[in-house]
């Protein structure tokens, strides 16, 4: 068996079972996705954040590597995004989920799962993805608002509402007790270890049922396939160049890189939704470019597992 099929096999099929599995559930029994969305992101992916940053060594040179890449493909994306939606001449809220579905990533439920499967032995890999989530998810309450209403919430209010975050409370306990090397009691340490150790199934799980409850008509038009095109094809050839750009190699370029081809993020649909701003063109992009990146994904990890060793 060839590699890409091993790595097929291994990392995306589990995942694809996940995702299946979640959506029978809930077609079966109709759980309330909202709820089991908050209790992925009250409880399971902070546990998991906290106990991945508290148990990996990341030095400064690396962490600022990884930062200012981050940033700098965030910021590609969004000139990508601009140049697409000005080049298809789309209309103003067409533009708007265009533009998010290239610039929000589906880092959370999609892929920290893909990290935590493909770097069980290097922390390192998993911990880039979390600064990932991190920065998507200040991208999302930012720019991703911005580009649905005419008139964002104020800098403040952004503020307060990304510090409340749990996974920001997350990343910063777990980086304080990790620096300082402070013990964690075991009554505590056990249970957070079994909340971690769900995080995957769970998450997975979630987000299958999610994208079941997506009433699409058809999954093909021009802004769907585009955006699709845009995000898992466009954003991992962007990364790649960024990497060149920044001298970055090894496991730290390789993590970045797959890190930048998961598909769109099921907050662009949320938000979208929430402003009633073209929300099925929203909800076909997240389904479509999900079932697509099932291959995509593949060959990036693929590809990235070869180039930087």
């Amino acid at each position: 068996m060839n590699y890409f099929a091993l790595l097929f096999l291994q990392i995306i099929l589990p995942i694809l079972i996940l995702l299946g599995l979640g959506a029978i559930l809930q077609k079966k029994f109709a759980f309330r996705v909202k709820a089991l969305s908050q209790l992925v992101t009250y409880c399971f992916m902070p546990a998991a954040v906290f106990i991945n940053l508290y148990e990996t060594e990341i030095s400064w040179p690396v962490l600022t590597q990884v930062v200012g890449f981050v940033v700098l493909f965030i910021l590609s994306q969004i000139a990508l995004g601009e140049l697409g939606a000005r080049l298809l001449k789309l209309p103003r809220t067409e533009a708007a989920v265009f533009k998010n579905s290239i610039v929000l990533i589906n880092s959370g439920n999609y892929g920290l799962p893909v990290a935590q499967l493909l770097y069980a032995s290097a922390p390192i890999g998993v911990a880039i993805q979390v600064i990932m989530v991190i920065f998507q998810n200040i991208t999302t309450y930012t720019y991703g608002l911005y580009n649905l209403i005419s008139t964002a919430k104020s800098g403040m209010a952004i503020v307060k509402e990304l510090i409340r975050m749990p996974i920001v409370v997350a990343l910063v306990l777990g980086a304080v007790m990790n620096y300082l090397s402070v013990p964690i009691p075991v009554p505590l340490r056990i249970p957070i270890d079994y909340v971690a150790g769900g995080f995957v199934a769970v998450a997975l799980i979630t987000l299958g049922a999610q994208l079941s409850t997506i009433a699409v008509r058809s999954l093909f038009n021009r802004t769907v396939l585009l955006s699709s095109l845009f995000r898992l094809v466009f954003g991992p050839v962007l990364a790649f160049l960024l990497i060149l750009l920044l001298g970055l190699d090894g496991i730290v370029a390789q993590s970045l890189l797959i890190a930048s081809a998961f598909p769109t993020s099921r907050n662009s649909v949320s938000l979208a939704l929430e402003y009633d701003v073209d929300a099925d063109t929203a909800a076909r992009t997240v389904l479509f470019s999900t079932i697509v990146s099932a291959f995509t994904v593949t060959v990036v990890i693929y590809i990235s597992t070869i180039l930087f060793r």
